[in-house]
C-alpha cells in the first residue's frame, strides 16, 4: 500500500508559481487562478494506478507525473474546484486514506539574507531557472519534507506578497524555495510561506 508524503490542494494558482511549474512540466498545461492538487507517494511507481484513478474520476487534466527514484508525484487541475476536490477524495478512497493523515510539512531550513551582494547574486543565479535575484535584494531561502510542500510555500508567499520566485524544487528528499525583492516584501512572503506549512 503506498504511504501518503503530501497531499496538497492549491484553491488558485498564482502566476509566477505556475510558471515555473509548468516549465518542467510534460502534460496538459494549467492556466493562472485555475486550481490544482498535488500529490505525493511512496514508493513511486505507486503513482502510476492514482493517477488512473484521478482522471478517470472526474474532468480534470494531468499536468505532471514524475516517479523519481523513491517518490511519485502527480498533479492535476481544472477551472472547477469542485472537479479538483472530486479527483482528490477519488484517490483518497483508493488509499483508503484521508487527506489529514499526509505527512505534516517539517521545516529543516529558513534564513532571511538581506541586501543580497553581486556575486552572492551571481552564484545563485547560475544555477537557478526563475527569476533573477537582483544585487540590493532580499532572499527568503526554505528547505522542508517532504519537497512537494515547496510549491505550497510558493504559491502562499505569492498570494500574499510582491516577491519574485527565483526556484523552488519539490521533488527529491527535501524541498527549496527561493524568493527574493524588498525587505519588506521578503519578510511578508516567508510568514505566508512558513504558515502554510504549519498550518
Amino acid at each position: 500500500m503506498a504511504e501518503l508524503r503530501s497531499f496538497i490542494f492549491i484553491d488558485q494558482l498564482q502566476p509566477q508559481t505556475l510558471c515555473y511549474m509548468a516549465s518542467g512540466m510534460r502534460g496538459r498545461l494549467p492556466r493562472t487562478s485555475m486550481a490544482a492538487q498535488i500529490i505525493e507517494v511512496a514508493p513511486g511507481l505507486d503513482i502510476e494506478a492514482l493517477t488512473d484513478v484521478a482522471l478517470k474520476y472526474a474532468d480534470v487534466s494531468g499536468g505532471m507525473l514524475v516517479v523519481e527514484r523513491q517518490y511519485g508525484y502527480l498533479e492535476f487541475h481544472s477551472r472547477s474546484t469542485a472537479a479538483v476536490k472530486s479527483a482528490a477524495n477519488a484517490v483518497l478512497d483508493m488509499l483508503d486514506e484521508r487527506s489529514g493523515r499526509a505527512i505534516a510539512p517539517q521545516i529543516l531550513a529558513s534564513k532571511i539574507v538581506t541586501r543580497i551582494d553581486h556575486g552572492h547574486a551571481f552564484l545563485i543565479n547560475r544555477n537557478k531557472s526563475g527569476s533573477m535575484v537582483l544585487p540590493g535584494e532580499s532572499l527568503f531561502v526554505l528547505e522542508m519534507q517532504p519537497a512537494s510542500y515547496a510549491v505550497l510555500a510558493t504559491n502562499e508567499a505569492e498570494k500574499t506578497a510582491d516577491i519574485k520566485v527565483i526556484d523552488y524544487r519539490m521533488f527529491g528528499a527535501t524541498g527549496r524555495v527561493y524568493l527574493s525583492g524588498a525587505e519588506s516584501d521578503v519578510r511578508m512572503g516567508a510568514e505566508a510561506a512558513l504558515a502554510a506549512l504549519k498550518g
